[in-house]
């Protein structure tokens, strides 16, 4: 098992993780998302619009600990960097996203429907520094 295995194993069976990104201030921003692991990495979706996106592309350094629904920190926090992936691979992490949230997962994306937001579906990979 790699260093980084080791890390991720803190995430195995949780359902939530906080993502921490920085504004341009350097002003910490702390996010409950829920994320699905495959091959070292932490898989997240978001909105194309979404402030997390925004701070990420400015600086790809982020922190990751497991949480609670409401964000409350559960576990330890890890240092990544974290970056947008391509639509295919989105696809991907949609795809095992609907598979370990089932009914909920489908409910959301159900209402996301109605939204008339000009935000697309995005998914962001997180590695875990070593």
């Amino acid at each position: 098992m790699s260093a980084a295995d080791d890390k991720l194993s803190q995430f195995s069976g949780k359902k939530h993780i906080s993502i921490e990104t920085y504004r341009k201030t350097g002003d910490p921003v702390r996010t409950p998302v829920w994320f699905v692991e495959e091959n070292g990495e932490l898989f997240v979706r978001t909105d194309s619009e979404t402030g997390k996106i925004k701070r990420i592309r400015n600086n790809p350094r982020v922190r990751v600990a497991s949480c609670n629904m409401r964000g409350t920190v559960k576990g330890s926090w890890l240092e990544g960097e974290a970056r947008i992936i391509d639509p295919e691979s989105s696809k991907h992490v949609f795809s095992l996203l609907r598979k370990k949230y089932g009914i909920p997962y489908r409910l959301i994306r159900f209402a996301e429907g109605f939204s008339r937001s000009k935000a697309r579906p995005v998914g962001l990979a997180i590695r875990i520094g070593s």
